[in-house]
């Protein structure tokens, strides 16, 4: 839409897992839908220990500083919590770039992921919340409610406007033939979390173990630290069974939202199956405490990450697909056209001293 519009000029940086290949180099699809990269700044030089993790988010802010001084933007939009988020709004604030934040107000109580989105929220100017329990929140951190906007989440704004792939096309991308039962299966690090990933990955193969006539679609985690020991779990449990799993770095936009059209349940602790996914009326087995505090449909079974508790969660998705009782489930993250709605926000923004703000107290 901003691309499209005659009075706004779109500028994109790419970094982090995009440029990278081992995690699918997703740039590409960027290019691909018809968008050019103003940008691209790699930061994965360290590796993904927490200590190669806090390098990177230190590059990242000398290396988006630079970008701002040439693009030289009115204002900056950024989505969510992850480690390069933060370097962003860093170096948008001693530049003085005015910061609009979308899903701020969002709890994630197992992540890091949690601080850095309450942080971003401090250092940025205009909010776009995804629920009006976190339009409250974001006001409760001393954000001007004149500047919180609750407008839902972007994602499901995609899932309306996506020519999602025939099954036998999805199959035919994916070189898969997916079965009568089939997991789609996406587990990060919960780099809060008191059990160590090796750990928890290790309980959730097994309980994966007692489901043998179901098919999975693995896709690997995020780059936060111990991502490389979670992938190379699941890389060798596929290996194990290869007739009946398939993993991907990455599914891509297209492919991930078919593949929800054709899954039965979705497992594991990603963001995207507490707001995305319950848009398609299938459950999700959210396992742990990584999304823990996030508002969920009816249809997001919580699990705490031992084999017997993920079983179980899983037999009861199992049951809620089969009995398609989730056809009509409410998603709270759902509102109409979001991303139209940020757009004609941004359009009318005074911009001229927006980057002073005043703490709002609640009465």
């Amino acid at each position: 839409m901003i691309q499209e519009d005659a009075e706004l000029e779109l500028q994109i940086i790419v970094t982090n897992m995009h440029l990278s290949s081992n995690y699918g180099s997703t740039y590409k699809e960027i290019e691909a839908d018809g968008f050019s990269i103003s940008k691209k700044i790699d930061i994965l030089k360290f590796g993904n220990s927490n200590v190669g993790v806090a390098q990177s988010t230190g590059l990242a802010v000398s290396e988006f500083a630079k970008a701002f001084e040439e693009l030289a933007p009115n204002l900056i939009l950024i989505l969510g919590d992850r480690y390069e988020m933060l370097a962003v709004a860093v170096a948008a604030l001693f530049i003085r770039i005015p910061i609009a934040h979308l899903h701020g107000g969002e709890l994630t109580e197992g992540a890091i992921d949690d601080a850095i989105r309450h942080s971003i929220t401090k250092m940025s100017h205009i909010h776009f919340t995804s629920t009006e329990a976190y339009r409250n929140r974001v006001i409760q951190l001393g954000e001007n409610p004149d500047r919180v906007f609750n407008v839902g989440a972007i994602g499901i704004d995609n899932i309306k406007h996506s020519n999602f792939l025939a099954k036998e096309e999805f199959e035919k991308s994916i070189d898969f033939k997916l079965g009568k039962l089939t997991f789609l299966v996406t587990y990060h690090p919960a780099t809060l979390d008191r059990i160590c990933s090796e750990a928890a990955v290790d309980n959730l193969l097994q309980a994966l173990d007692r489901f043998p006539d179901a098919t999975i679609i693995f896709t690997k985690p995020n780059s936060d630290a111990d991502s490389y020991i979670i992938s190379k779990m699941i890389d060798a449990y596929a290996i194990a069974n290869g007739d009946r799993c398939k993993v991907f770095t990455s599914l891509g936009h297209l492919r991930y939202l078919s593949a929800l059209k054709y899954v039965d349940v979705v497992i594991g602790n990603s963001s995207s199956g507490i707001l995305e996914v319950p848009s398609f009326g299938i459950p999700t087995v959210n396992i742990g405490n990584r999304q823990k505090g996030r508002i969920a449909a009816q249809s997001v079974l919580n699990c705490n990450v031992t084999s017997e508790d993920i079983t179980n969660a899983i037999s009861n998705a199992i049951g809620l697909a089969k009995d398609r009782r989730l056809k009509d489930v409410e998603n709270p993250y759902e509102k109409d056209e979001t991303a139209a709605t940020i757009m004609k926000t941004l359009k009318e923004l005074e911009l001229d001293n927006l980057t002073v703000k005043k703490f709002y107290d609640i009465c």
